[in-house]
């Protein structure tokens, strides 16, 4: 540094150019200081971590257990002062109040959110339009969609969509009581999706419409009506879309800069993932199949310890989950009849009349055990899920009557031989006079403590003590006992 400065100032003597003093004699303590200020400044901006990106990742319902999983991650990128929260979404809807809760995370969050419907094939159906618009961007991955927003039931018909122009006749005394309450979600629902249209400055009445009439489209017509964003083709081409792009957030402008950005990946806790999971009233509804066949077996054949267990840990996590989803009890208790009918038609023979009817109430109970729509718009998928386990179970019932059968047929005709010479009771007359051709006459006879089919060669009058001579199949040959028998 030495040599380099006496380069210098001889440079400076020879063209004779005075040399430039920043800071003249007498202040030459605070040229120092100065100095010092200007490298700590360097340095601290040099050594500063370029800012992070939280991402989530939401694939499934919209239960409380991803709400926890998003607000949770909310907080922990505000605490980060991060640069920004991605939230990857594929969602076929949820419940309201956990979307509600979502939702109000986002609108106060203190940093900005991405949302970004992805993979190709995704779709923000229902809760997850109301969360891809309430994000400061929304994003899309071509071949996804969004929409279909109405409330979902099978039953009533109020929640089911009105059609074009009589949007607000849902409340006559002819559409009755179910009518009033689905136009009356409707409404909520409605009014939700314009506050948050709104503010994140989208297309209101295309939100609007998603409610009342359940109208989806494309990433690129979305993108086209001013729904979303941008339609980006993954993370690299979203982030650089981004780059400068000024959104809202807590009532400022803010500038968005992800370049070099770390991106921080937030994974679910075991719980969450576990909860998220029960969250689903598809699983849900097998694990109720489950634990009643399970029970089923165990109380029929008493030590066989692996069913039971099995049904009993079914019926724990059926606990947990219906501390999650809302239910109907009219629902479930045609669940319950349902099982129990298809159970009493393998012990009391009603020619198949028990079976249907427990076929029918088990579909019936399925459909509205978890139908909701004033709470959530997630019901059993019948085609996918209901309709083959009512299937799974009417073979399971058959091949258990099958075993039953069997096993039936086999303790009654072991030691068969055994029964000659025993003395029972007669039941029903047996008369050969009156049989077809003289051939001998069917009675039934009380022996071993049975009653069993019986033939006779002779008139054998009801409460006379009878003697077994021959057996046939499941049928006695016997005639009147002596007195000495």
């Amino acid at each position: 540094m030495t040599r380099v400065r006496s380069d210098l100032d001889s440079f400076g003597k020879t063209l004779r150019v005075p040399r430039l003093r920043l800071f003249p004699p007498s202040c030459r303590p605070a040229r120092w200081v100065g100095l010092v200020v200007a490298m700590i400044f360097a340095w601290s901006v040099q050594a500063s971590p370029p800012g992070e990106v939280f991402v989530v990742s939401i694939d499934g319902s919209i239960n409380p257990a991803s709400a926890d999983y998003l607000i949770g991650a909310i907080t922990a990128a505000e605490g980060a002062n991060a640069s920004a929260i991605l939230i990857e979404l594929d969602t076929p809807g949820g419940l309201v109040s956990a979307t509600q809760d979502i939702i109000q995370a986002m609108l106060n969050a203190s940093v900005p959110t991405i949302v970004f419907v992805t993979p190709r094939g995704a779709t923000a159906t229902s809760a997850g339009t109301f969360i891809t618009l309430a994000a400061n961007v929304a994003a899309m991955m071509p071949g996804t969609s969004i929409g279909a927003a109405h409330p979902v039931s099978l039953f009533g018909g109020g929640s089911s969509p009105p059609p074009p122009g009589q949007e607000g006749e849902g409340e006559g005394g002819s559409q009755g009581g179910q009518d009033v309450m689905g136009q009356k979600i409707e409404n909520f629902l409605a009014a939700y999706v314009e506050s948050i249209a709104k503010q994140r400055n989208r297309n209101v009445e295309w939100a609007q419409e998603a409610v009342r009439n359940s109208v989806a489209v494309t990433a690129e017509e979305a993108l086209e009506l001013q729904v979303i964003d941008l339609v980006v083709d993954g993370r690299a081409e979203l982030f650089e879309a981004i780059e400068g792009r000024v959104v809202e957030v807590e009532g400022d402008e803010f500038t968005m800069s992800l370049a070099g950005a770390e991106l921080v990946v937030v994974e679910k806790t075991l719980l969450q993932a576990i909860f998220d999971f029960l969250s689903d009233p598809n699983v849900a509804t097998i694990l109720f199949a489950i634990g009643a066949l399970g029970l089923y077996m165990e109380f029929q054949s008493p030590g066989l310890i692996v069913p039971g267990a099995i049904g009993v840990a079914a019926m724990i996590l059926l606990g947990f989950a219906l501390q999650i989803l809302p239910f109907s009890w009219i629902g479930a208790l045609f669940l319950l009849l349902g099982v129990g009918l298809l159970i009493a038609e393998l012990f009391v023979a009603s020619f198949g009349l028990l079976f249907a009817a427990g076929i029918t109430c088990f579909l019936i109970g399925g459909t509205m055990v978890f139908d909701r729509p004033e709470v959530s718009d997630l019901t059993v998928d019948f085609w996918q899920v209901l309709f083959p386990l009512t299937v799974s179970l009417a073979l399971f019932g058959a091949v258990i009557a099958y075993s039953l059968g069997r096993t039936l047929f086999a303790q009654q005709t072991a030691g068969l031989d055994e029964m000659i010479g025993m003395v029972g009771r007669c039941e029903v007359a047996s008369d050969p006079s009156i049989s077809d051709r003289g051939s001998p006459s069917k009675g039934k006879v009380f022996v071993r403590g049975e009653y069993w089919n019986c033939t006779a060669d002779e008139s054998i009058a009801v409460g006379e003590a009878v003697e077994v001579i021959s057996v046939q199949g499941l049928t006695l040959r016997v005639r009147r006992a002596t007195e000495g028998a």
